[in-house]
């Protein structure tokens, strides 16, 4: 009876081993990991669609690493003697399959601060792109989103 017990811990130790092996090999699977520029997003509230081409007049940035997302954003054409327009987040995020999720824990607006956001995220060659519902009740926002982001060599 005691040996069959053992048996049975060391078969249980086993699969949980190779178990998260498997989900370690399917993360890191998916290219996300990186720096990425953002190109150009689409956003749709209540069925208005807008479209931004990022690569004017400002520059945004998302660097993704094994556990933690960050994202900077400034103005391109600011005045020397001005305030850049400066914009800034990150946190952790999951990834299960095609479900990249962002826990904001960094934001300088304090109504996005704590939110959650998932998105589904597609891969072509170099290309990110990524499409989910940014929703924050205290700042009026409901939208679903649609970027577009290139790796960054």
């Amino acid at each position: 009876m005691k040996l069959r017990s053992i048996a049975l811990l060391a078969i249980a130790a086993f699969l949980t081993a190779c178990n998260t092996k498997n989900e370690k090999d399917a993360q890191s699977a998916l290219p996300i990991k990186g720096t990425w520029e953002l190109v150009s997003g689409t956003t749709i509230t209540k069925g208005v669609s807008a479209f931004t081409d990022y690569t004017k007049n400002q520059r945004m940035i998302k660097i993704i690493n094994d556990t933690h997302f960050a994202f900077l954003k400034h103005s391109l054409n600011t005045k020397k003697d001005s305030t850049n327009a400066f914009d800034a987040g990150g946190g952790k995020y999951t990834i299960a399959g095609d479900q990249y999720t962002e826990h904001l824990d960094f934001y300088n607006d304090k109504a996005w601060e704590g939110k959650t956001f998932t998105f589904t995220v597609s891969f072509k060659n170099d290309t990110l792109i990524q499409k989910g519902i940014e929703k924050v009740e205290k700042a009026g926002i409901d939208r679903v989103i649609i970027e577009k982001y290139i790796r960054v060599k």
